[in-house]
């Protein structure tokens, strides 16, 4: 899908939560290809977007009720999935699934915009591995591990040291080899910093990058949900990527909820120093938060794309843009199971 006039810059988002928050919550009444959400199909086309990965987020606990949710992780996911289905049978003619890196580079040949399906909190799987081929045989080919709770496979993250310190339990080391045997990018956002080290020591044992989707570097802003400098370092050292979030809370730890395209720049030039240049990449979380942007919303990108060039080389501004996501993606999706 090439960008419209006036628009040169590619875009790769490895975070929205438009689908599952927006549209499969609204009964019909919200559709992804034009709505007054902070993404839609016409926008990303316009802002020249290459690929988004579609979040299939499943509160839980205090979160499902103040949402007004009654369903359970298992069947909020089934209709978040019927609801991904019909958009995509909808848009066939803008919007394509891709279940590889070759996949998207195909439908950006076809003039077709990559969808990619994601799930924030695998709360769902409940201690069985089946589940996990089950999703990965419905196209699902990004996992984040947990939300705000814990679940079957380990904790989130949290300000308390002790808690935060916590790893992946048992099954949830089974669960990031499974998910990277079979080509599933493990998604390492919310999780507990003890929880981060053992994906990290996983995925160094069998080569397979992981990202951040959607985080930002926790010395410029002291939140439990951002990383570390030394979890960047290894970032950076394993080829994985964090995917910058917009939030305000995330990128400048002052009071309010507007985000300035100066917060994520310095936030891109702080992980560049610290993890490389091939460590960056967007993860917009692009309606799972309520900040204001100073370019407004996914149509915007391009605005991000020009502040960056003012402090980036023009090919390290593709690298954040869409070319680290996907190496990252063509890389982690292939599947030990399939490497020789």
């Amino acid at each position: 899908m090439m960008p419209e006039k006036g628009t040169t810059m590619r875009f790769i988002d490895l975070h929205c939560d438009t689908l599952g928050t927006c549209v499969a919550r609204s009964g019909g009444k919200v559709r992804l290809a034009e709505n007054s959400c902070q993404l839609d199909l016409k926008r990303l086309k316009a802002a020249g977007s290459m690929a988004q990965v579609f979040a299939a987020f499943l509160p839980t606990h205090d979160t499902a009720k103040e949402d007004g949710i009654t369903l359970g992780p298992q069947d909020l996911f089934d209709q978040i999935y019927a609801c991904y289905q019909k958009e995509l049978r909808i848009n066939r003619d803008t919007l394509a699934p891709a279940l590889s890196g070759e996949d998207i580079l195909k439908n950006d040949r076809a003039g077709r915009l990559s969808a990619i399906l994601g799930v924030e909190d695998c709360v769902l799987l409940d201690g069985s591995l089946r589940r996990i081929a089950s999703l990965y045989k419905k196209g699902v080919r990004v996992m984040t591990l947990t939300w705000w709770y814990e679940n079957s496979l380990g904790y989130p993250c949290s300000p308390i040291p002790a808690d935060t310190a916590r790893g992946l339990k048992p099954f949830g080391k089974k669960a990031v080899r499974r998910m990277q045997e079979l080509g599933i990018l493990v998604d390492v956002s919310h999780l507990s910093d003890g929880g981060f080290y053992d994906v990290a020591s996983l995925s160094q044992e069998l080569h397979v990058p992981f990202a951040a989707t959607h985080s930002c570097a926790r010395t410029l802003c002291q939140h439990p949900r951002n990383l570390t400098d030394d979890m960047l370092r290894i970032i950076g050292e394993t080829g994985s990527v964090c995917g910058i979030n917009f939030c305000a809370e995330f990128l400048n730890g002052r009071s309010g909820k507007y985000t300035r395209i100066d917060d994520i720049v310095q936030c891109a030039r702080y992980i560049r120093d610290k993890a490389g240049i091939d460590a960056l990449a967007i993860g917009s979380d692009f309606d799972g938060i309520d900040s204001t942007l100073e370019f407004g919303d996914c149509a915007g990108l391009p605005k991000l794309a020009d502040a960056l060039a003012m402090y980036f080389p023009a090919d390290e501004v593709e690298k954040i843009c869409w070319k680290n996501a996907l190496r990252v993606l063509t890389d982690a999706l292939k599947g030990t199971a399939h490497r020789k």
